[in-house]
């Protein structure tokens, strides 16, 4: 088993990207599982920490399956899986159906996470985006999207764990990726955690109050 729990990995990652301390950095983590992992590197770093809001695109009948994903940016961010489509036999109208839910999700997380809060401005800046692994790509590659339209000097993907295949895709999004481990035989992230427990909006929440206090 790679990691203990999400510490663990944050930790471990933290160590990984100790070459960048005193640059000045933004740290972004994907909600829910992100953050606690990304909080380790913030704190390391002495970074702020904020949030790329991003929500996988599910097949309606398998909602694991991402056929697409979609990012909170100044105009939303739509990746699409468009061999997930074809094979699911999903049409524009369903698929724009699930694009519509899934952004009332981004605006609830948006003022529940970040309303009142003060988000610091990446611009020329290096952003490191963190989140607990990789599964299919298509939520990451949103949120690399996202962030890359905000002018950072430098996007940097860190995550624990990723599929090998998925590393090949995600390295034309970023300009440089750490990654502690990579299989070409994946299955899910929580496979690779001892502990693998569910986030939930309240762990977000005290997280960011460490670094973002309410205004």
């Amino acid at each position: 088993m790679p990691f203990r729990d999400r510490d663990d990995a944050g930790r471990r990652l933290a160590d990984a990207l100790g070459a960048y301390a005193g640059e000045a950095a933004v740290v972004y983590a994907l909600p829910r599982g992100g953050v606690p992992v990304a909080a380790h590197i913030a704190e390391r770093l002495k970074a702020p920490l904020d949030l790329v809001l991003v929500r996988k695109i599910g097949v309606p009948y398998q909602p694991e399956l991402a056929m697409g994903a979609l990012a909170d940016g100044g105009a939303p961010i739509i990746v699409r899986n468009e061999d997930v489509i074809a094979a699911a036999e999903v049409t524009e109208s369903v698929f724009q159906a699930v694009c519509a839910r899934e952004r009332a999700e981004i605006e609830r997380r948006r003022e529940a996470y970040l309303g009142g809060r003060a988000r610091p401005d990446p611009a020329g800046k290096l952003a490191i985006v963190v989140d607990d692994g990789v599964a299919t790509g298509a939520t990451t590659r949103a949120a690399l999207r996202a962030v890359r339209a905000l002018h950072p000097r430098k996007l940097i993907l860190a995550i624990p764990v990723a599929p090998t295949d998925a590393l090949a895709a995600l390295r034309r999004e970023a300009d440089a990726i750490v990654c502690l481990e990579h299989y070409r035989d994946f299955g899910a992230i929580g496979f690779f955690y001892e502990n693998f427990h569910q986030v939930d909006d309240e762990e977000v929440i005290a997280i960011l109050d460490r670094f973002t206090p309410l205004s």
